[in-house]
């Protein structure tokens, strides 16, 4: 399985220099290049903790309510529970790493299912899944909660996730973009 991603959408690129299973699930590491305007909304992990390092650009993270922003050799933690989203303000891409601590499968399938499906045509321009059931599925395997007003539409999409995976669908997803 291919070790980068290229987001067509968005024109990212991550390179996933350490899995899960290749650590012993001790952490997972992705090298980012974020484009001017990128980032995630804000969201929570149930499970596992985010260290963002930058290596060249600016990077702002905002994190338990502060706004951080972070230069070559700075890095963040964003602990499990806290709610964080990271952007590129600037005009000049940004190349950072990812430590995912402990390292997360789901986290790194989520990834692979979200670039696939933007390669696809099948995400908006902010690179979200534009099937509401994709997105739950994302989610969840993801161990990702939405925070902020879209924290609303939680309970809808793990009804989702669950409907979805009675009848297969987070596999069919996982096998398309994972295998």
């Amino acid at each position: 399985m291919t070790r980068k991603l290229i987001n067509p959408v968005q024109k990212d690129t991550i390179t996933f220099l350490h899995k899960a299973e290749e650590t012993g699930y001790l952490y997972t590491e992705i090298d980012v290049d974020l484009q001017p305007g990128g980032g995630t909304p804000p969201h929570t992990h149930k499970t596992y903790s985010e260290i963002f390092r930058v290596l060249q650009g600016e990077l702002t993270i905002y994190a338990g309510g502060e706004k951080y922003v972070l230069h070559p050799g700075t890095e963040i933690e964003a602990k499990a529970g806290v709610v964080h989203r990271f952007a590129n303000e600037s005009k000049k891409a940004v190349r950072f790493k990812v430590l995912v601590k402990p390292g997360h499968t789901g986290f790194e399938n989520a990834l692979y299912i979200l670039y696939g499906l933007a390669a696809d045509g099948l995400t908006n321009k902010k690179g979200v899944p534009k099937n509401l059931t994709h997105l739950a599925i994302v989610n969840e395997i993801s161990e990702m909660n939405l925070a902020g007003p879209l924290k609303i539409m939680q309970p809808y999409l793990r009804y989702l996730a669950r409907k979805a995976s009675r009848v297969g669908e987070d596999r069919k997803l996982i096998e398309k973009y994972c295998g």
